[in-house]
């Protein structure tokens, strides 16, 4: 194979998560928390995640920008720039974090410590996004935002932890597709 038709055929797998990704944020989002039903669940990280250990963390954090773009633009245009900015900067740091530990040595250890880790930074970044974006894309004080915060950042951690323990289970089932 040409490196063209491989780059081909990897930006055609890419293409393919991304899509992916645009369903399941279509088909399965809930809330967590009912007091704040605003902050749904979805499994839209989940693809991204697979590209990200399959293809590196610059292409994971490629796929999140396209995915975030489309998404904001399509199934969850009620969200706006704001749910844009927001998705782009959790699932890249997850993404970042996660990838770049597990591509260093891909094994099952580093998986795991690459999503624990994945999931504390996108925490802890959401805790400050939140309390920069927020009350400025929303018309609030940062009172408001930190009255909040317990649920953010429960949400933000349940959210990236769901999404890495599935990818953890899946990841191996489709990586052979992904590396052919």
């Amino acid at each position: 194979m040409t490196n063209t038709q491989t780059k081909t055929t990897k930006l055609a797998k890419m293409a393919m998560l991304v899509a992916i990704s645009i369903v399941l944020v279509a088909l399965i989002h809930f809330p967590i928390f009912p007091m704040v039903a605003f902050l749904e669940y979805d499994p839209a990280d989940v693809p991204i995640l697979i590209g990200t250990f399959a293809f590196g963390p610059a292409a994971g954090i490629l796929l999140t920008v396209v995915t975030s773009l489309l998404q904001g633009l399509t199934v969850s245009a009620q969200s706006g720039a704001y749910g844009i900015i927001m998705h782009i900067i959790a699932t890249s740091v997850l993404t970042c974090v996660a990838g770049t530990i597990y591509r260093r040595n891909k094994t099952k250890k580093s998986a795991i410590i690459g999503l624990v880790c994945g999931t504390l930074a996108m925490t802890a970044t959401m805790f400050c996004a939140n309390l920069i974006i927020t009350p400025l894309f929303m018309g609030t004080t940062r009172e408001v935002v930190m009255s909040l915060m317990p649920f953010i950042l429960a949400f933000n951690a349940v959210k990236a932890g769901i999404n890495s323990i599935i990818t953890f289970f899946v990841y191996k089932r489709i990586s052979p597709f992904l590396h052919r």
